[in-house]
């Protein structure tokens, strides 16, 4: 069986497919289709999230890129050496060229914008092959660190493991049957730290988890 391919030009969920049809009426300028990880190819981490926001990642292609959820992860990943510096767009928002991740890559679980940040369960399932194609290409010692529960899940069945095979819990770590070790972190959405429920400590924590796996 072929390998799959990811392309920018999938439309495979008819639901993800229109609402990025109706987006792009609205907002003409934004990149509005699937949206490629980015980063090294061969990193010894591997960052998922849930989707691209909708004035995040679809304006820009780019994941995690030009709204709040990225401005932790992105200024962590400079804190622990992962990115050439703490930011990735400039002051008027748009790609900063200037960034490069350093021995790390960033995807998502569900490549495209979904509406009210909210992908259904086939649409996960659906785009799954892309990050199982992802992570069958990882070196296996790869840290691959799941933001969120449904990014969790999202590893686990790219890798034919059911939900039930590891527990997702903020700064816990598994070690995988394929000798992966996924780490997990609540997701750096705004709703998380706005409420607290993610800090810049409690994140860094992870990454030191991951620092000492890693190095």
């Amino acid at each position: 069986m072929p390998k799959p391919t990811f392309t920018t030009q999938c439309r495979d969920c008819k639901r993800l497919a229109t609402f990025l049809d109706e987006t792009r009426a609205m907002y003409p300028t934004y990149f509005c289709k699937p949206v490629p990880a980015f980063g090294a190819a061969k990193p010894t981490l591997f960052v998922v999230g849930l989707a691209p926001g909708m004035h995040g990642a679809n304006r820009t292609g780019r994941p995690f890129t030009g709204d709040t959820a990225g401005e932790l992860l992105y200024s962590t990943l400079h804190a622990f050496g992962y990115a050439s510096q703490p930011t990735a767009v400039t002051p008027d928002g748009a790609l900063d060229a200037r960034l490069k991740l350093i021995n790390c890559r960033i995807s998502n679980a569900v490549k495209c914008l979904p509406p009210q940040n909210k992908p259904t369960p086939e649409e996960i399932r659906t785009c799954n092959r892309y990050l199982a194609q992802e992570i069958a290409e990882l070196p296996v010692s790869t840290a691959i660190l799941a933001l969120g529960s449904i990014a969790h899940d999202a590893v686990l069945m790219s890798m034919g493991l059911k939900k039930g095979a590891a527990k997702f819990s903020h700064g816990a770590q598994h070690l995988l049957p394929s000798g992966a070790t996924l780490f997990n972190s609540y997701h750096c959405s705004r709703y998380n730290t706005n409420t607290r429920r993610l800090t810049e400590e409690t994140f860094h924590h992870v990454f030191r988890l991951i620092d000492k796996h890693c190095r």
